[in-house]
Formats: C-alpha cells, sequence, structure tokens
C-alpha cells in the first residue's frame, strides 16, 4: 500500500543522503587546443576538454529546465551509492549521446549530494587526474535540481539508467530511455535502446563497449572523439572493479585493450598498466581514516521507498549502507567508544533520512583471523511511517526472515556483547562470506514485501 505524500520526503532524503593529450588516433576537439588537461597526480593548471564539457552542460541543463525546457533533455543517472562506475558510466554515456547524430542534450546526474562526493577517496582520485573542477563545480549532483525529482522527472525527454536498472521511485514518472546495467535484470522497460545487461566486473565495461561500437558505426559528429581523460577514468574504474582484470569478464579483458589503444597508455602492456591502475585506486579506496562514523554510513548509502502487499501495512523507506570497516572499528570512532554511541549516530543519520528500516553491512578482514568476514546490522525505528506496534511486527519479521535465511547464514554478533542494545536493534556476524549487499537487499526486500 503506498501511503500518501511518500514522494516528497525523498527528495528530501536526496538532498540529505544520499568525471593529456589526445591519443596520435582521435580528431583533437577544438577547444582542446586552449585548455590542459589534467596530469595524472601532477597540478592541474587548467581545467580540461572534459571538465570545460561537463560544466556547460550542467549550466545548459539547470537555465533549461527553469526555463521550461526541461522536455528536450534526457538526464543519465547512476546508481544512488554514487561509486566510481556510476559516476563514470553516467559521465561517458551522457558524453557520447550528446556526441552522435542526431546529437541530443543529456547530463550526468549523480544521485548523491554535492557534500557526499569527497567521501569516496577513490572518486576524489579520479577526477584529479581527469582535470575536473576543485569543488565539484563541473558536476551535477541530486541537491541541485531546480525542483523535486518527481516534479522533474514527467517533463524531461526521457531518464537513461546505468550501473542499476530500476530508476528510485522519485524518478518513476519519467520514460526510461536506455538502460545499461551489470546487476541482475529486473525487466524493466523492455522497449529501452539500448537495453544492456550482462554480469561483467563493471558497468563501465559495458558503457565504453556501447560507446566503441557506435562510434565504429560512424556515428560520432565532427570533433567529438571521446577525451583523453574519459578514457582513462574508463580503464581505471574498469581496473578497479575487476581487480587488475584478474576477476575479470572476457569482456572486461577486450574493452579494456580498446580502450588502451585510445588512452595515455598507448602501447603498453595491457595487465602492466591495469594492475597499477587497481593499485593506484585500491589505495585511495582504503583510506578512510579521516571519516566519522556518520561519513563511513552516508558515503555507500543505497535505499528507496519498499511497497508492501498487504493493505493494513505501510509502504516505508528501507537504506542500506555498506562500510567496509568491522562495527568494532566503527565504534571506536565513537565519542565513548561503545555500541550505545555507535547506535546515537546511527540513529541521528536514519532520522535526518527518514528511513523506517536501515541496515548496515560490513566487510573486513579479521584482526585474528585474517578471513574476510560480514556482519549486518538491523535498525526499525517507530518515529516515520511506523507506528511502534507496526516497527515491533516487522522488527520481529525481519530478525525470523534473517535469521532463518541459508543466502545469509548468520549469528548474533560475535566480536561484541549486544547486553543493553536498544529496542528493535540488532546485529549478526554473517558467514557467507560472499553474500553482500546483491545477496541481502533482496531477501530484506522479500521480507518486507511480504509483512502484513
Amino acid at each position: 500500500m503506498r501511503l500518501p505524500g511518500v514522494l516528497a520526503p525523498l527528495f528530501g532524503l536526496a538532498i540529505a543522503a544520499v568525471s593529456v593529450a589526445a591519443s596520435p588516433v582521435q580528431q583533437q576537439h577544438p577547444l582542446e587546443l586552449e585548455l590542459s588537461h589534467g596530469g595524472r597526480g601532477g597540478e592541474v593548471a587548467k581545467k580540461s576538454h572534459l571538465s570545460h564539457w561537463a560544466k556547460k552542460t550542467k549550466k545548459a541543463f539547470l537555465d533549461d529546465v527553469r526555463e521550461g525546457r526541461a522536455g528536450d533533455w534526457v538526464v543519465v543517472m547512476g546508481n544512488e551509492g554514487g561509486d566510481l562506475d556510476s559516476m563514470t558510466s553516467a559521465l561517458t554515456w551522457a558524453y557520447h549521446v550528446a556526441h552522435v547524430r542526431p546529437p541530443t542534450k543529456a547530463v550526468a546526474l549523480l544521485q548523491t549530494p554535492k557534500d557526499a562526493l569527497d567521501l569516496r577517496p577513490e572518486n576524489q582520485l579520479a577526477l584529479k587526474n581527469a582535470g575536473m573542477a576543485v569543488g565539484h563545480k563541473d558536476l551535477l549532483t541530486i541537491d541541485e535540481l531546480p525542483e523535486p525529482a518527481p516534479e522533474l522527472a514527467p517533463k524531461l525527454k526521457g531518464i537513461a539508467l546505468v550501473d542499476h536498472n530500476v530508476p528510485l521511485t522519485n524518478w518513476t514518472s519519467g520514460k526510461t530511455l536506455s538502460i545499461i546495467d551489470h546487476h541482475h535484470d529486473r525487466h524493466l522497460a523492455p522497449d529501452a535502446s539500448p537495453r544492456v545487461l550482462s554480469p561483467v566486473a563493471s558497468c563501465s565495461t559495458l558503457v565504453a563497449r556501447e560507446v566503441l561500437r557506435e562510434r565504429r558505426a560512424g556515428k560520432p559528429v565532427h570533433g567529438a572523439d571521446l577525451p583523453v581523460e574519459l578514457v582513462d577514468m574508463l580503464l581505471s574504474v574498469i581496473a578497479l572493479d575487476s581487480g587488475g582484470l584478474g576477476k575479470g569478464t572476457e569482456i572486461d579483458k577486450e574493452v579494456a585493450r580498446e580502450l588502451l589503444g585510445l588512452s595515455t597508455w598507448k602501447g603498453e602492456r595491457l595487465f602492466k598498466v591495469m594492475d597499477d591502475l587497481d593499485d593506484e585506486m585500491s589505495k585511495a579506496k582504503k583510506d578512510l581514516g579521516h571519516l566519522t562514523v556518520r561519513d563511513l554510513l552516508r558515503r555507500d548509502y543505497k535505499g528507496d521507498i519498499v511497497d508492501t502487499v498487504s493493505p493494513n501495512t505501510p509502504s516505508l523507506y528501507l537504506g542500506i549502507a555498506s562500510v567496509p570497516l568491522s562495527l568494532s572499528q566503527q565504534i571506536e570512532r565513537t565519542p565513548n567508544v561503545t555500541l550505545a554511541g555507535w547506535i546515537a549516530i546511527e540513529r541521528a543519520w536514519t532520522a535526518e533520512i527518514t528511513a523506517d528500516v536501515s541496515l548496515a553491512l560490513t566487510s573486513f578482514r579479521h584482526p585474528k583471523t585474517g578471513i574476510k568476514t560480514r556482519e549486518i546490522t538491523l535498525v526499525v525505528r517507530s518515529d516515520g511511517r511506523l507506528n511502534l506496534e507496526q516497527a515491533n511486527s516487522l522488527f520481529a519479521r525481519l530478525v525470523k526472515g534473517i535469521e532463518d535465511s541459508d543466502e545469509l547464514d548468520v549469528n548474533p554478533w560475535e566480536d561484541g556483547s549486544l547486553e543493553g542494545i536498544s529496542a528493535r536493534r540488532m546485529v549478526w556476524t554473517q558467514h557467507r562470506r560472499d553474500a553482500g549487499r546483491k545477496v541481502v537487499r533482496p531477501v530484506v526486500e522479500n521480507i518486507v514485501m511480504g509483512w502484513s
């Protein structure tokens, strides 16, 4: 059952919550003669061509929306987690769509607020290497939209989804024109074109493959070759997601090989380049020592409205944070170094984003055994869409469903005490080491949807 007015709080959530020289085989865009590219690891004297295009496009989009011309635009969006793959996929597809015959006005939208962009150090590094603007003035974020997404969506020419294949509730009133994703196909928009779903290491692989295919078919307009800084960013994310191609599929390897010939590293050995990029990006990704508990919960958070089947139970907001530190390590960052202190921070954060059910999934190497370990923390609130009776009922159902799930294989928290834990909170140690959010989320969503 859908509660009235459920979309408006979601827009508030989105605001609070929850991107060198050209290769010899490329034609240089005239604008690039006036601008220096961002050197890898060096000072950026001027913005890159990609940055200039992104800033110009962002301004044109915002101006057109304010002046009633939103219908001219396609908004390309990654998922709300805002990782490097989503960001790079959105930038690449928007750039490509804007430069093929006939050209379409397209802008990349990051579904994270501007103040959350720097919570991912690997994104910061990739943007710096690409010569993007300091302060992210050239990137469009969800909190910069001139009007709430539910109002804007039906006015647009359409939306393009990358790195996910079902739009968030806020965007469902828009027309889904294309889908490129590497997650499980949920069979939305069968007429989307292109509609590409394949289980590769990185969505950027699939986006790059489509771009390269269309460009080989002669679609690009004059002067619209892929900027080398964007090609380098694509290689960086593919390297990160595939472990330097060690975990990559044949598609990842084939696309990386073709991109290499258009990149800064043309002529170098593919696997050496990808190993180096993986090392560089992985080191940045692990640099989380400066982040607070609230930052850690925000940096990789995905959530949306889940509808229940019973007319007696309300629709509710379910959100899931992925954190690459153990709960014990996070507790050490709280003022009083207690589980209660962590819960207080989590409670403040979930109140801010109006979440009803939230989970924090941890993944880390256990300090004693060195074995990859996972934990699940569950919180159900009673001060939002759920009253106390409903919250208690749903919490009991979730606990039973999670503990009975063979897909998750959990035990009560093994690395700390649950004594004195607040009502409707639970922590488990998870023994299915390969069951991250892609596994946990559908299990929990199915429990919620079947709740009555």
